[in-house]
């Protein structure tokens, strides 16, 4: 595989919870070329390469010029069968930086308190639940949904930390004039659960994530980066579209980056889940440089 040398600043996201996370969007924003500076990769992009191996998995990633990660809660638990300490350490040793997690089972309050903790021990920033399931999408599930998100938010605030929920297309469905993402949205403390927009997901549901910007400001603090691209065959999931590597599809990140910068985004993830013409791993190597050139 082709190795490319990048050179940029990286900027340290600041721990501290006496400043607000609308402040710390303003001081990420202060250069041109912040985007460079401030993205990490969803590890789930490379999730089989994580299975296999995680140390050198990320030892590559930290090659292309990745600084900071987003990780899933695996088979293997949040830090791929190490403890929170160990799993830090290695990580520091390869200059990469943890900065949130998605995690399961949100709802297991007392197993969230714990996660909590763990990953505040070690700098994480954001616990972020990846989604509800395509089940229940009435209007009175996603208001409890909205209650349980304002439970986690008050045990991720204890442990210093913030919380945050990961979109789907789903949550974009209209529901007797209302969509179930306003009742998110509407129905939770913005003291205490962000919201981690998904731009694919939400192109995919025929929204402008532009207006969900305007309808919501300051309330989008994360956003994963994931291009999508036409299929002539409907997909496993019956879908006509897929994710493809950035660059390769029809998204504006330019455009609509640069528009969420001034309305609270902070932070952007790397995300793919489906490849074409290359492997996971050489998809987040040209997604590194596509980051690196992106500028708001």
């Amino acid at each position: 595989m082709k190795r490319r040398n990048f050179i940029f600043n990286s900027a340290l996201f600041s721990a501290s919870l006496g400043i607000s996370h609308s402040l710390k969007s303003q001081e990420l924003f202060r250069t041109s070329n912040s985007i460079s500076e401030n993205f990490a990769i969803q590890l789930y992009s490379v999730r089989d390469s994580m299975k296999k191996d995680p140390k050198a998995t990320l030892k590559k990633l930290a090659s292309y010029g990745y600084k900071h990660i987003e990780g899933y809660e695996s088979d293997q638990g949040l830090f791929w069968g190490m403890s929170n300490t160990d799993f830090k350490k290695y990580l520091d040793d390869l200059g990469l930086k943890m900065i949130a997690s998605h995690c399961r089972e949100t709802q297991k309050l007392e197993s969230f308190n714990k996660k909590c903790a763990q990953s505040s021990e070690i700098g994480l920033d954001y616990l972020i639940c990846p989604g509800l399931g395509r089940g229940d999408l009435s209007l009175e599930t996603f208001k409890n949904h909205a209650n349980t998100f304002n439970k986690c938010g008050e045990i991720a605030k204890k442990n210093g930390l913030r919380f945050a929920y990961h979109n789907h297309e789903y949550s974009f469905k209209n529901r007797d004039g209302i969509y179930l993402q306003d009742v998110l949205m509407n129905n939770t403390d913005s003291d205490l659960v962000d919201f981690e927009m998904d731009i694919y997901w939400v192109v995919a549901a025929g929204e402008d994530p532009i207006k969900w910007f305007d309808k919501h400001p300051g309330r989008f603090t994360y956003c994963h980066v994931k291009d999508l691209m036409q299929r002539e065959t409907k997909n496993r999931r019956g879908d006509l579209f897929e994710s493809c590597t950035l660059g390769k599809g029809s998204i504006d990140f330019q455009k609509i980056l640069s528009y969420g910068a001034k309305k609270g985004l902070h932070t952007f993830i790397v995300e793919q889940e489906a490849y074409t013409g290359s492997t996971p791993m050489e998809a987040a190597e040209d997604n590194a440089q596509y980051m690196t050139n992106l500028k708001v």
